[in-house]
């Protein structure tokens, strides 16, 4: 919660929303379920809003013709008078004001995850919940193709899109929730108590909003809390797994390790190219169960492997079979921009990973291919490159850089690989990205890989990070085509 409530103030629960006034802070895919669910349970509800724009003006009017619903668009510092509970949306920052304010009225803060949670019915899907600093979506809808594949109900929800309030309030019958958690929606969820929960990595990310790494793994570590029957960690990551020693769990819940390498007992893992179970099997001191073959991972880099692997073990706590392991991972096709294949053009492959807006997420990118040209560059958020450099250096033929902390790339790259050729493009308007293309193509060679792994968030020349990729992909077959579109 935001801040500690104060004696004599009761802690409200579901049932006794009705009549009360609750703020929603925020509005966009989660704010606006948060107050229809409230006004359904009878809540006088007021949305605040920092912005004011026509995209808020009109989910604003789509709200207040239910009735009972005021938005405050312009000012999302003020806590309204009257507020006895307050409903985040997941972005807003535990120091805001609008939660100082309620803090120091003793108000409860709930994030909307966190009212998912409590306005489930008796007969509610359990959860099976990912977190993680990268991979958390692909895990996610891995698991759900798994889940699918037994001839469970399900869904991929939370952080990955779908509000879990419209599920949760929804007439769809489901077995089991495939369940994403950011950082953020951790931290306002402090009652959540999931099935089986994983942490697949951590790396320094959202620092700014959490205020140290050690917030944000605390954050990430709630995901643990209350589990029932799985902690799934990640045996390269030893802080995934003192978050598991950490957590309060029920009793007989287990830790359950994945590694790309041999499992021991009580973990999944690989064996010549096959993905194994020494976990969920009769006798696993002695026994593994074959799941998948590697190939059955798409795409098959390293990284992707271990988001199989923990997609696996959340399968395999809920008593999914081995085969449909098998078949869900066979199935699963991953979203965009998540190191997809472009085209390959004179020899040489072409890849998207605009996803890769960190250094940890960067880095999984580069240990998959073996000689690189790496297009990166963008909005750093605070982070430094000098470990991702020393890493990647041997499989680096050339760098080209792009975006407004691009200089903070190429520091680390005279520091640590200055025999690497780079070019360092002085633009960050959009068509910088058809001149690194080409630029790029000039320094691989045939069996290389041009890769964007930027390592940096976007919104310095793009909306997100998805129009970055298309971009890039968009100049590949350009590229491909011969055609040279015009300079911007």
């Amino acid at each position: 919660m935001a801040g500690p409530v104060t004696p004599g103030v009761p802690d409200l629960t579901v049932s006794d929303l009705a009549g009360r006034h609750v703020t929603v802070a925020g509005l966009g895919v989660s704010g606006v379920p948060a107050a229809r669910a409230l006004r359904g349970l009878g809540a006088s509800v007021t949305v605040v809003n920092g912005s004011d724009g026509e995209k808020q003006r009109a989910e604003a009017a789509e709200l207040e013709a239910l009735g009972g619903v005021t938005v405050r668009l312009g000012d999302g510092d003020t806590l309204p008078e009257g507020t006895e509970l307050v409903v985040t949306t997941p972005g807003w920052k535990p120091d805001s004001p609008l939660f100082r304010a309620a803090a120091e009225a003793g108000v409860p803060v709930w994030g909307d995850v966190e009212l998912a949670w409590r306005l489930r019915g008796a007969d509610a899907p359990p959860w099976l919940a990912v977190t993680g600093t990268n991979g958390k979506t692909t895990t996610v809808r891995m698991l759900a193709a798994i889940l699918e594949a037994a001839g469970l109900r399900t869904a991929a929800v939370g952080n990955i899109g779908v509000s879990l309030l419209d599920v949760v309030l929804g007439d769809e019958p489901y077995d089991v929730l495939a369940v994403e958690l950011s950082s953020y929606q951790l931290h306002w969820a402090p009652s959540l108590r999931a099935h089986s929960g994983a942490v697949l990595n951590l790396a320094p990310d959202h620092l700014d909003w959490h205020g140290s790494m050690a917030a944000y793994a605390a954050d990430k570590g709630r995901i643990y809390e209350g589990n029932q029957v799985a902690c799934v960690y990640n045996v390269a990551d030893p802080a995934t797994e003192d978050l598991v020693r950490a957590a309060d769990v029920e009793e007989g819940c287990r830790a359950i390790g994945f590694t790309l390498g041999t499992p021991g007992p009580s973990q999944l893992g690989v064996v010549e190219n096959i993905l194994v179970d020494r976990a969920f099997v009769a006798n696993r001191q002695k026994q593994a169960q074959e799941l998948a073959e590697v190939s059955d991972v798409n795409p098959p880099a390293p990284h992707n492997i271990a988001n199989a692997l923990a997609a696996a073990a959340l399968a395999r706590a809920f008593g999914v079979p081995p085969t449909a392991v098998r078949d869900g991972l066979r199935a699963f096709r991953p979203d965009p921009h998540r190191v997809e294949h472009v085209a390959d053009v004179a020899g040489v492959a072409y890849v998207d990973d605009s996803k890769a807006t960190n250094t940890h997420a960067a880095q999984a990118s580069l240990d998959s291919f073996e000689h690189i040209v790496w297009i990166a560059g963008g909005l750093a958020k605070g982070a430094t490159f000098d470990e991702l450099v020393v890493a990647s250096a041997k499989r680096l033929r050339g760098v080209v850089l792009i975006g407004a902390d691009r200089g903070l790339i190429r520091e680390a790259l005279a520091r640590h690989a200055a025999d690497v050729p780079v070019v360092d493009l002085d633009r960050t308007d959009t068509g910088a990205m058809a001149a690194a293309v080409r630029e790029a193509a000039r320094l691989a060679r045939p069996g290389d890989t041009v890769l964007l792994a930027p390592a940096c968030a976007s919104m310095d020349m793009f909306v997100n990070y998805n129009k970055r990729g298309d971009v890039f992909a968009a100049a590949v077959h350009d590229l491909a085509s011969g055609r040279v579109p015009d300079e911007q």
